[in-house]
């Protein structure tokens, strides 16, 4: 069972943002073998969205409020470890962090950009395709949102 926190940059502890940064490196440096600036500026300003299972980060997100990043409230950074995807985690990080933007935000309307293999995932979640598709960091994406 996957037990999930929210947090402020500086709620952090260092094990929990090596643990995080890690699991970002291994999926979209490494397992997607893209060369990219994951630290770019913009964590100090995210509320972070934490999956544990047995103490070990296993999934993660990292949330905005409205005008930070989209003009919408946005989720970006969704990562699941490679071996805990047959669990489903993604439909709980992402469960959590849409809840944790209508708590700490107030707002329903959220705007991510996704990776374009991942539209189904998306629109299961009520994400729906806006705009056309373009390459970010080499990756084909599209912007999706979600107005409830």
């Amino acid at each position: 069972m996957l037990k999930i926190k929210v947090k402020k940059f500086s709620e952090l502890n260092i094990e929990e943002l090596y643990q995080l940064l890690q699991l970002r490196s291994e999926v979209f440096v490494v397992e997607q073998d893209c060369v990219y600036q994951d630290i770019d500026g913009k964590d100090k300003n995210a509320l972070h969205v934490i999956g544990y299972k047995q103490n070990r980060v296993v999934a993660y997100t990292r949330i905005f409020k409205p005008g930070d990043y989209f003009n919408f409230a946005s989720i970006g950074r969704v990562v699941v470890a490679k071996n805990e995807r047959q669990f489903k985690y993604g439909y709980d990080i992402m469960n959590a962090s849409i809840k944790a933007i209508e708590t700490n935000y107030n707002t329903t309307e959220i705007k991510i950009s996704a990776q374009c293999y991942l539209k189904r995932f998306y629109n299961n979640l009520q994400f729906f395709e806006v705009g056309d598709e373009y390459l970010e960091d080499g990756i084909p994406h599209i912007g999706m949102l979600r107005k409830v």
